[in-house]
């Protein structure tokens, strides 16, 4: 099978096409076909070479997407050949709170990912697709999505009327922002460019602010609420952001850290709020359970990522740049097959 390996983690060129056997499964395994790879910014990171220690240069990346179960092995059950499938990539996290060892089984880090022609994982991981959400619609659902479900439901405990603010216009944001409309929420999204917030309010959104023109956005967004302020803050901005996203608070409001931004700042053990999840509330994307519960919300309500572009196999690089400037408005996919 065709495959990208991480290489030597010095830049986004280190990413490295090359030839490997077709994966065969083990008991309680199953081989995936790949449809869509989805990128995410700690995808960026890795190949950077800024996302904790250096991975194995022949470590397959990308920790997102969706597939056809074309192989299971011995004790499989719950899953069959022609499926199409898809699994949080913290894999042996299948219900329940988190646990540190769970960052052990890493898809795109620890273990192999999603960005090749087919992938090998735990069966017992993944989640069905109905056929009602389409492969495009369901390659972001198990990372960036997910984490959003996880922080907008699991953690925020939506309920209509309620305000959620989510922070820039990536994945987890827009995410953030379809989750929460589908619960009846109002919705208040920050950005640098009046051009992506003028596409959210045509998305949805009630509140935006652009925090360039408004750098004190959290005034900005209590002025245009009445006062009211936000319930649930979807916080991706990371420490230098947490004194506004407080600041745009309402009484008894959850702030649920995702993004774990510059590493300088006035908390140099910030990443342990989100790799301990303690509160103010850190996560760490979300369980299988978690993801099951959201496929079936979404095949209930309709709501869906944003999608903003989809480039092809041999454009990895090119998809990894685009994802880079800044310059998407949600999700960006690669199509492998």
């Amino acid at each position: 099978m065709k495959a990208y390996e991480l290489g030597s983690q010095t830049g986004l060129e280190s990413l490295n096409l090359t030839t490997r056997p077709d994966p065969v499964p083990g008991p309680g395994e199953a081989i995936l076909k790949v449809r869509y790879v989805c990128l995410n910014n700690r995808d960026i990171q890795i190949l950077e070479g800024r996302y904790g220690a250096k991975k194995a240069e022949d470590r397959i990346p990308f920790s997102e997407g969706i597939g056809e179960v074309i192989s299971v092995g011995e004790g499989v059950s719950g899953i069959a050949i022609g499926d199409r499938a898809t699994l949080a990539h913290f894999v042996s996290w299948i219900d329940g709170p988190f646990e540190m060892r769970y960052f052990g089984a890493d898809l795109g880090t620890s273990l192999d990912g999603w960005m090749a022609e087919y992938v090998k994982v735990p069966a017992a991981a993944l989640v069905k697709i109905p056929d009602v959400i389409t492969n495009e619609k369901a390659a972001p659902l198990a990372a960036a999505t997910l984490t959003a479900w996880h922080a907008v439901v699991e953690v925020g405990q939506v309920r209509a009327g309620d305000l959620v603010v989510a922070l820039g216009t990536g994945g987890v944001a827009m995410a953030a922002l379809q989750i929460a409309k589908a619960n009846g929420a109002f919705v208040a999204i920050t950005s640098s460019s009046d051009e992506k917030l003028e596409q959210v309010r045509k998305l949805g959104g009630d509140y935006t602010v652009n925090y360039t023109t408004r750098p004190d956005w959290a005034a900005e967004l209590q002025r245009q609420t009445g006062g009211r302020g936000a319930d649930i803050v979807v916080e991706t901005g990371g420490q230098h952001t947490l004194p506004q996203s407080i600041n745009a608070c309402a009484v008894n409001a959850r702030i649920v850290i995702i993004g774990v931004g510059a590493a300088d700042g006035p908390l140099p053990n910030y990443g342990s709020i989100i790799g301990k999840n303690i509160t103010l509330k850190g996560i760490a994307e979300g369980s299988r359970a978690m993801l099951a519960r959201m496929v079936r919300a979404m095949e209930a309500t309709g709501f869906a990522p944003v999608v903003d572009r989809v480039f092809e196999f041999d454009e990895a690089v090119d998809a990894c740049r685009y994802l880079k400037s800044g310059s998407h408005l949600g999700k960006v996919l690669i199509k492998v097959s």
